[in-house]
C-alpha cells in the first residue's frame, strides 16, 4: 500500500498536517494525493494559488505527486482552474494533475491545457452513473480513483457471493472495482488497523466473470 489520499479541507487542514508531520520527507516510493478547489469561488487561480501554497507547507514538502481539482467550480472556467495546475506542473511543483466529479467532457476540456493522469469520482457498486468515465479512462490511460467506494446497499446476491467467497460484503465490492477495470484504483476509508487489513484481504479475491455479471447487473 503506498498511496495516500488526503485534501487542503480535510478535518480543517489537519489532515495534511498530520501526514507531513508523520512522514515528511515522503520515501520515493510513496504516492501523495491531495486536493484544492472545493468551494464555489476557490477555482479562480489566485485562491487556487493560495490552497495550493498552504498544503506545501502542511505537507512539508516542495513536491506534489498528485494533485486534484477537487470540484470544477460553477462560477470559473474549467481552463482557468487547470491551468494554474499546470503552472505548477511545468515548475515541477505538481508532479501529476487530477480532476474530481467530472465528465468525460470536462476531462476532454481540462487535457487541452494539461496532462490528465487521474479522476476520483464517487464510484461503486451501487453509484454507477460515471461509468462512461470509467471506459474512457480504460481507453485513454487514465488512473480512475473511485470514493467512496464501499457505500450502498447490501442485497441479496452481494450477501450470498461473499458467503461462497468466505468474504465480507465490503470485500467483495472493493474486488468488483479491481476487476472492473485495470485502471480502478479504489481508496476506502479506515478507522483502525483491522479495518485496513480486511480491506487490504480484498486484493487476493478474484471474483468469477459469472459473479461480476450478477453483480454488475448491466
Amino acid at each position: 500500500m503506498n498511496f495516500i489520499d488526503t485534501a487542503h479541507l480535510y478535518t480543517g487542514g489537519d489532515s495534511e498536517q498530520a501526514i507531513g508531520a508523520a512522514l515528511a520527507p515522503f520515501p520515493p516510493n510513496l504516492v501523495l494525493a491531495t486536493k484544492g478547489g472545493y468551494e464555489p469561488g476557490s477555482g479562480r487561480p489566485e485562491q487556487l494559488r493560495a490552497e495550493l501554497e498552504e498544503s506545501f507547507a502542511r505537507l512539508r514538502t516542495d513536491t506534489i505527486a498528485l494533485y486534484y481539482l477537487h470540484r470544477v467550480d460553477p462560477g470559473v472556467p474549467l481552463e482557468e482552474s487547470v491551468s494554474v495546475l499546470k503552472d505548477y506542473h511545468d515548475a515541477g511543483g505538481i508532479q501529476h494533475v487530477g480532476l474530481s466529479e467530472v465528465s468525460v467532457e470536462q476531462i476532454e476540456r481540462a487535457r487541452a491545457v494539461v496532462p490528465i493522469a487521474a479522476v476520483q469520482n464517487h464510484y461503486n457498486l451501487s453509484e454507477r452513473r460515471y461509468d462512461a468515465v470509467v471506459d474512457f479512462c480504460e481507453r485513454e490511460d487514465i488512473l480512475f480513483v473511485p470514493f467512496y467506494p464501499l457505500r450502498g446497499r447490501v442485497r441479496a446476491p452481494l450477501k450470498e457471493i461473499a458467503r461462497r467467497y468466505g468474504a465480507t460484503p465490503q470485500q467483495i465490492k472493493l474486488a468488483w472495482l479491481l476487476k472492473r477495470s485495470p485502471r480502478v484504483v479504489p481508496i476506502p476509508g479506515t478507522l483502525s488497523l483491522g479495518h485496513l487489513r480486511s480491506n487490504l484481504a480484498a486484493l487476493d479475491l478474484e471474483l468469477s466473470d459469472s459473479d461480476f455479471a450478477t453483480l454488475d447487473g448491466r
